[in-house]
C-alpha cells in the first residue's frame, strides 16, 4: 500500500509539473503578443530598405537589361552540340532572325551552366503539317540538360497527355492545350527551381518548374521527380549546374528570342 500510494503522489507530482509547464508557456506567449501589439500608424509597417534593384524589363521583342540573352536572331556564338562539345552549334538561321534545327546535327547546348532560371523562348512548328502525333512538330528544352518541357505541335493534332506541347515530359501533362495553328510564332515563360542534393548526393528537394504557354498557366510549380526519360522512371542522381538544351527530334521547329535571367 505505501509503495502503491508512493508511485500516485510520484505520478501526481509529474502531472503537476508539466500543467505548470503548459501554464508558463502559455503565459509567456500572451506575454509577448501583449508587448509586440498591433500597429496603429501606416509608417509602422513600411519597409524602405533595402531598395530592390531597377530593371529595365525591356519589350515583347527584347530582354530584360539583367538577363542574359541566348539567342538575338543573328548569331550561335551562345551555342554548340550536345553531342560534342567542341564543336559549334550548326542549326539553320533564317533572315527573320530564328533559327531552325538542322536535322541530324543533333541537339544544341549552351555553354553556360545553369541553376535557377527564369527563361523565355518563342518556337514555331512548321507551317505545312505533313505527320501526325509525336511526329507532329516535335523538340524538346532541357533544364539543366535533364528536365524537359515538350515542344509540339498539339493544334487539333491528339497524343498521350504528358507528351504533349507544354507537359512536363513523361511526368505531367499541362493543365490545358494552349496551342496555336502551325505556323504560328508561341511562347514559352518558364521559372525553372534547381533540385538540392545534399553531400552525400541524396537529393533533399525536388526541382519544380512554373510554364505559362502563350501567357497561360499550364505547369503551376510542379514538381519534377527527376529526369525526364523516354523510357524507364525518373532518376535523380546528384548534379550542379548544368546547360540548357534544344532537341533536334527530326522536325523543322524553329526558335527565336532566347534569354534567361538567374535567380
Amino acid at each position: 500500500m505505501k509503495k502503491t500510494a508512493t508511485l500516485l503522489f510520484v505520478l501526481f507530482l509529474i502531472i503537476g509539473c508539466k500543467e505548470a509547464q503548459t501554464q508558463k508557456k502559455e503565459s509567456d506567449i500572451k506575454s509577448k503578443d501583449m508587448q509586440q501589439q498591433e500597429p496603429t500608424k501606416p509608417e509602422e509597417t513600411e519597409q524602405w530598405e533595402p531598395q530592390p534593384v531597377v530593371v529595365d524589363p525591356g519589350s515583347a521583342a527584347t530582354a530584360p537589361s539583367d538577363a542574359i540573352v541566348l539567342f538575338n536572331g543573328t548569331d550561335l556564338a551562345e551555342w554548340v552540340s550536345a553531342k560534342d562539345t567542341s564543336r559549334a552549334a550548326d542549326w539553320i538561321l533564317n533572315e527573320d532572325g530564328s533559327m531552325t534545327v538542322r536535322r541530324g546535327f543533333d541537339d544544341i547546348q549552351t555553354k553556360r551552366d545553369f541553376g535557377s532560371v527564369q527563361l523565355h523562348i518563342e518556337w514555331r512548328s512548321p507551317t505545312i503539317v505533313v505527320d501526325e502525333g509525336q511526329d507532329r512538330g516535335n523538340s524538346g528544352i532541357f533544364l539543366q540538360n535533364r528536365y524537359e518541357v515538350q515542344v509540339l505541335d498539339n493544334y487539333e493534332n491528339k497524343t498521350y497527355a504528358n507528351g504533349q506541347a507544354g507537359s512536363l515530359y513523361k511526368q505531367t501533362p499541362p493543365l490545358v492545350n494552349a496551342c496555336r495553328p502551325p505556323g504560328e510564332w508561341q511562347t514559352y515563360d518558364i521559372i525553372f527551381h534547381a533540385p538540392e542534393f545534399d553531400r552525400k548526393g541524396e537529393k533533399t528537394r525536388s526541382a519544380t518548374i512554373t510554364v505559362l504557354h502563350n501567357g497561360i498557366l499550364v505547369q503551376d510549380h510542379t514538381e519534377i521527380l527527376g529526369t525526364t526519360e523516354y523510357i524507364g522512371w525518373p532518376k535523380n542522381k546528384a548534379h550542379g549546374k548544368a546547360p540548357l538544351k534544344l532537341q533536334d527530334h527530326d522536325c523543322d521547329v524553329s526558335y527565336r528570342n532566347i534569354w534567361v535571367r538567374e535567380l
